[in-house]
């Protein structure tokens, strides 16, 4: 017998939206990189971000937004801006209950994304 997807143990496709939608809100109202959003469209975000953690999540779902290094690269983020949206992702899955191995891969995978999005590899977000 076949071991779950992780998608699958998120709770499918309207557990892992409604994951996704609290995550981008949070990101988009975080006093510290919520700026980073001030030009972007909410629910673009919501349906990349959706697309993203599906396709790693084993979903079957194709991610269709622009490579990541270009998506991101002309805005310049910073190493702890990098880290704080990854703090606020733990946070969301944790409050959403999101098993923690499936919840430690996903946080690892987005870990392992930093290159792609930042130059800054060195800068650390501290838990206020």
């Amino acid at each position: 017998m076949s071991q779950p997807t992780p998608f699958a143990r998120v709770g499918g496709e309207e557990v892992l939206r409604t994951i996704i939608d609290d995550f981008v809100d949070r990101c988009f109202a975080d006093v510290w990189i919520g700026f980073l959003f001030r030009n972007a469209n909410r629910a673009r975000i919501k349906t990349f971000e959706y697309q993203h953690a599906a396709a790693f999540l084993g979903a079957g779902t194709e991610y269709e937004g622009r490579p990541l290094d270009v998506a991101h690269g002309r805005h310049h983020i910073a190493g702890g801006q990098f880290m704080r949206r990854l703090q606020i992702l733990r946070e969301t899955l944790d409050d959403h209950g999101v098993p923690p191995p499936v919840r430690d891969a996903w946080i690892e995978h987005n870990e392992s994304l930093r290159a792609v999005i930042t130059r800054d590899l060195g800068a650390v977000c501290h838990q206020p």
